[in-house]
């Protein structure tokens, strides 16, 4: 490996110490507002709308800068802005510091997920699509070990909670700051600043941006519905008399499929090279697993539609962002790195309010209709447009 180039050891690295750091933070929002702070349900999803809008801003942001800028200074800023907000609510973690500082960590947040994501587009060592599955891979195995511990040292001290998020992205910042200026050099030698500023999307072919488009679209669309599986799911199974435990219980399997099943996706990636027919797999998946909760009234079915789900995403979410890179010139693969995440963000954001108001006015069965139609129709587009415009397609090399 080019020593002046960065190694994906160490990006992997940095995502894990971030994926477990903010894995105390944001599990427990909800139930630290509510439970330990008073906050109505009402200001919580103002605080949780906000924060999704804010890591939307970061993310874009993030990814445009990246073709602009230094990375190695931007990832460095990023953290450090990470690192304070943390710090901040070690000591002030009451209401309304809590929301507004959560407003904060959130732009922090989407702005070191772009600007990793794009730095991986410039790693030679392996092939992108390996790169974002490690990626995807790590940042999960974080949520598994933070979400685990995040229980027992809540029920310890929150400020205790803060003590170690904050001290993980210490560790994060010592390892950017230390191991990461090769992610500096290498793209900014080969794609001058005047290059980099001179670019426009219009520049794209047009096969390219429809492809792209469709890409944030189906993203934005997923998103929404997978939303209904972490912020209105747990109501509905508690109303037919499942334990909350038990829907607790659902996010440890789909971690841990997560996590097996990037293992088995790397190993398959070694036999064939069709990165489109995993997304369209992918999202294949996604809908089953919407169909089958139109009819889920036991537990056993519920675990059916989560490990359909958590097949679907490990397959179609990290391949998208390879797929990207790939369908994008070097002047560029930052901001649509940073578009990804700012799509998904949105959707994460808007998810909650569309699940409600379906619900409200109808019911949960005809939610989980309107989102298997939803993510189908996102299948037969998508396929439909790679089958009119994949020859005509632009391959771009790597960042």
């Amino acid at each position: 490996m080019d020593k002046n180039e960065m190694s994906l050891k160490w990006l992997v690295t940095g995502a894990l110490f971030s994926s477990i750091g903010m894995s105390f933070v944001w599990p427990l929002t909800s139930v630290y507002l509510h439970n330990r702070l008073g906050v109505s349900l009402t200001w919580i999803g103002v605080v949780l709308l906000f924060n999704s809008l804010a890591s939307v801003l970061g993310s874009y942001l993030g990814g445009y800068l990246y073709d602009r800028q230094n990375p190695y200074h931007l990832l460095v800023g990023g953290v450090t802005a990470s690192t304070i907000t943390l710090l901040i609510l070690v000591f002030f973690h009451g209401w309304p510091a809590f929301g507004i500082i959560l407003f904060f960590n959130g732009i922090a947040s989407g702005w070191n997920l772009a600007v990793v994501n794009s730095i991986g587009t410039s790693i030679k060592e392996k092939d992108s699509r390996y790169v974002f599955n490690m990626l995807y891979f790590v940042q999960n195995l974080g949520i598994v070990i933070g979400t685990s511990l995040v229980g027992f040292i809540y029920s310890i001290s929150v400020t205790l909670l803060f003590v170690v998020a904050s001290t993980l992205f210490v560790i994060f910042l010592a390892t950017v700051i230390i191991k990461y200026k090769p992610a500096a050099n290498k793209n900014r030698k080969r794609v001058s600043d005047t290059e980099k500023t001179a670019w426009r999307s219009s520049q794209l072919p047009r096969a390219n941006a429809i492809i792209l488009t469709t890409f944030f679209m189906s993203l934005f669309i997923i998103w929404i519905m997978y939303q209904q599986w972490v912020s209105n799911l747990s109501v509905y199974m508690t109303s037919l008399g499942i334990p909350l435990r038990n829907y607790s219980f659902l996010w440890t399997i789909n971690a841990g499929l997560i996590v097996v099943s990037q293992i088995i996706i790397n190993w398959l990636a070694r036999y064939h090279e069709n990165l489109i027919l995993q997304v369209f797999f992918g999202f294949t998946m996604l809908a089953a697993s919407f169909f089958i909760l139109i009819f889920a009234r036991t537990y056993p079915i519920f675990v059916l539609a989560m490990v359909t789900l958590t097949i679907g995403e490990a397959t179609a979410f990290p391949t998208i962002p390879a797929l990207v890179n790939t369908l994008t010139p070097i002047e560029a693969k930052g901001r649509y790195q940073g578009l990804i995440q700012s799509w998904a963000s949105a959707g994460r954001a808007l998810g909650p309010l569309f699940g409600g108001l379906v619900i409200e006015m109808t019911s949960f069965p005809v939610l989980f209709i309107i989102a298997t139609i939803a993510v189908l129709l996102v299948l037969v587009t998508t396929i439909g447009l790679w089958q009119a415009l994949h020859g005509e397609l632009k391959a771009y090399q790597r960042g």
